[in-house]
């Protein structure tokens, strides 16, 4: 029992990690103000009993702090991965590039103090990671010091007191990063002069997103349309819309490719917000109709929702399946993520996509077993692309890539290779056949788990020499990462303001996520009592989360070159 408790065998190594993260998850439900710093309790857990003499064994700190990051990084790039792209559109480019400038100014605020203070640039880049509050960019950073080391010939204890230094700064650095971010966030509402309520009401008037479905009601009054195949009248045309019924002479159908349009007709349509108009000039105008109408008339019709659970649909474009044609089924949206899709022919199905169908029993019922609709198959982990994709983001990682001024080759690294491989397969995997769906609790579950893994580790690793480093004049950390907070978000925020126009609920899921920082968006919701700025958050996030840990990574070996 003695060797259990203070001996140095796995047996005590898990034993401490167990208590490390237990006990730190249940400080974490605790909130001043309705703020907490969550699973970073872990951190300062172990930062404690490291202090007080508690050890573990190297190699298996080792593993854990590495194996956490890596599945930390890799389920936040399955579960952004989808949307990666995507994000740059229209609206997304100017918030992106705005989150761009947030994480650059961090690096010149960063730089600054070191050529200013004299401060070792190495330790600066854990403030930054702690400042920003981004655990991945501090994971990276050691990774790359290192190896660096380690490829220098330096001796194994060396290197841990060098990345524990960087851990130490972290974990200074982090508190105010997250409390001083949350008062800028008050401090702007004050500044701006938000009136939440028409802040909200704007938002509301506007469909930013606008790959979502619309329905709409128009009668046919185009006179190039009269007497027209459906399928000639929409070939060819522009624009993301599905005729998902039609009313001619009180008698409600499903159209097909081959149904004729007359004067007078009406069609049940669903669209997007951008292409209402362009609907408009195609049939006419739209009529004072509601659902319920059609539902008074359309008696021989049903509607049902359907979930995607056949792992050999994925990838397959909606109009491969030919529903219409087979069954007599219109699939007038699908809805992934909580997000209603129009039904476009080219859309690509992915699993877990709920598709709503409208048509006669029978076809309902063909289509159900069609696509599969066993919600039970979607409990079941998909861990052969989570695996694969792992051992491609090491080998990635692993890379050495040369740059002209850099002297050291940069490495992805276990952070930034397995981040890239993680959304690739997010974005391409339903193209490429590759069914990487996982519920969002079981992608919970992984990244919590790996976070709290990395945390303890890193934790564990740093507390030995936390309090003299602080002692040692690591007090000045906290002033550093202060300004290394306050001056990019100030910033920032009033450029969003005042120069990009951007709605106050926009400007709170810029910051947000432009810090990666989920405390600060659990704080702008439950403070104004919205879930807006979560939006805006998700649009940011994942480049965000890249540029971070590769400019951590980059300030490491700036500073060892």
């Amino acid at each position: 029992m003695k060797e259990l408790f203070l001996g140095p065998g796995i047996a005590h190594s898990i034993l401490v990690f167990a208590v490390v993260i237990g006990f730190g998850l249940w400080l974490g439900r605790f909130k001043v103000k309705g703020v907490s710093i969550g699973s970073t309790w872990i951190l300062f857990v172990a930062i404690v009993l490291s202090h007080f003499g508690v050890r573990v064994d190297s190699t298996v700190m080792s593993f854990m702090k590495d194996f956490g990051l890596i599945l930390f990084i890799f389920s936040i790039g399955l579960q952004v991965g989808p949307g990666f792209f995507h994000s740059f559109k229209k609206g997304g480019l100017k918030l992106n590039l705005l989150a761009l400038c947030l994480v650059l100014l961090a690096v010149v605020v960063t730089l600054c103090i070191h050529f200013v203070t004299g401060e070792d640039l190495k330790t600066m880049v854990g403030v930054m990671s702690g400042a920003v509050t981004n655990t991945p960019g501090l994971g990276a950073a050691q990774q790359t010091l290192g190896d660096a080391m380690r490829a220098d010939g330096i001796l194994s204890s060396e290197v841990t007191h060098a990345t524990s230094g960087l851990a130490s700064a972290y974990a200074v650095a982090y508190p105010l990063g997250v409390l001083l971010v949350i008062g800028l966030m008050i401090l702007f509402r004050s500044l701006f002069k938000v009136d939440l309520e028409q802040e909200r009401t704007e938002l509301e008037k506007e469909d930013e997103v606008e790959g979502n479905a619309r329905r709409m009601h128009c009668e046919v009054e185009n006179p190039a349309v009269f007497g027209q195949k459906l399928s000639h009248v929409t070939d060819g045309i522009a624009g993301d819309f599905v005729v998902s019924r039609i009313l001619h002479d009180g008698v409600i159908s499903i159209p097909g490719p081959d149904t004729v349009l007359h004067k007078g007709d009406k069609l049940l349509i669903v669209t997007t917000q951008s292409d209402v108009d362009h609907i408009r000039i195609l049939f006419g105008k739209e009529v004072p109709m509601h659902l319920k109408d059609w539902q008074k008339i359309d008696f021989k019709t049903a509607t049902r929702r359907v979930v995607v659970t056949r792992p050999s649909l994925t990838g397959t474009k909606l109009k491969d399946l030919n529903i219409r044609t087979k069954f007599g089924v219109s699939v007038t949206r699908v809805t992934r993520a909580g997000i209603d899709l129009v039904a476009r022919p080219g859309l690509i199905l992915q699993m877990g996509d709920s598709l709503r169908i409208v048509g006669p029993e029978q076809g309902l019922d063909a289509v159900s077993d069609l696509v599969g609709n066993k919600t039970t198959n979607l409990d079941k982990p998909n861990l052969i692309p989570l695996f694969f994709g792992i051992a491609l983001g090491v080998l990635l990682g692993s890379i050495p890539l040369r740059f002209p001024g850099i002297p050291e080759p940069i490495k992805l690294g276990l952070a930034g290779g397995p981040l890239i491989i993680a959304i690739l397969l997010g974005y391409f995997g339903p193209s490429w056949k590759i069914t990487i769906y996982t519920t969002k609790s079981a992608n919970m579950m992984l990244r919590e788990i790996g976070i709290s893994f990395f945390m303890a580790a890193v934790g564990l690793g740093a507390g030995q020499g936390f309090v003299s480093s602080i002692i040692g004049g690591g007090y000045m950390w906290i002033l550093y990462g202060a300004l290394i907070t306050f001056i990019p978000v100030l910033v920032i925020g009033l450029v969003a303001r005042y120069a990009c126009k951007l709605n106050f609920y926009q400007i709170c899921g810029l910051i947000s996520g432009g810090t990666t920082d989920p405390a600060v968006l659990a704080f702008t919701q439950g403070a104004y009592g919205t879930d807006y700025p979560s939006v805006n958050y998700a649009t940011v996030y994942p480049l965000s989360m890249f540029m971070r840990v590769l400019v951590a990574q980059l300030l490491v070996l700036f500073a060892i070159a």
